[in-house]
């Protein structure tokens, strides 16, 4: 059986057909608002002489980068030397900075 699902916008003002999703900041926070055209534009309208004023902000600090899967497969090579070592190491997470070591120590003298 065939479904078919229709997402309609309800305008978050005056609760008629939505047309658009506004996104604005304020005070760190990013807001999001389902609006008609007509609001959209008088939303842009009101905001207008305070964007003319204003200055871009600077994003934040950079989020930390995804793992590739290089530093993957270097995790997996260390949790499987140091279990054939006798090293305790969890199956997931961080693994110590002193397996870590050993296991760079053991590689150097190969």
């Amino acid at each position: 059986m065939a479904q078919k699902v229709i997402v309609a916008l309800e305008d978050d003002l005056d609760g008629g057909l939505a047309d658009e999703t506004v996104r604005f900041g304020f005070e760190g926070t990013v807001y999001e608002i389902d609006l008609s055209s007509k609001n959209a534009r008088a939303v842009r309208k009101q905001l207008a002489p305070l964007i003319e004023h204003a200055r871009k902000a600077v994003r934040g600090p950079a989020r930390r980068p995804t793992r590739t899967p290089v530093g993957r497969q270097r995790s997996r090579d260390i949790r499987i030397w140091a279990k054939d070592h006798g090293l305790a190491v969890s199956d997931r997470g961080r693994i110590s900075a002193g397996v870590v070591e050993q296991y760079q120590a053991a590689a150097k003298e190969r």
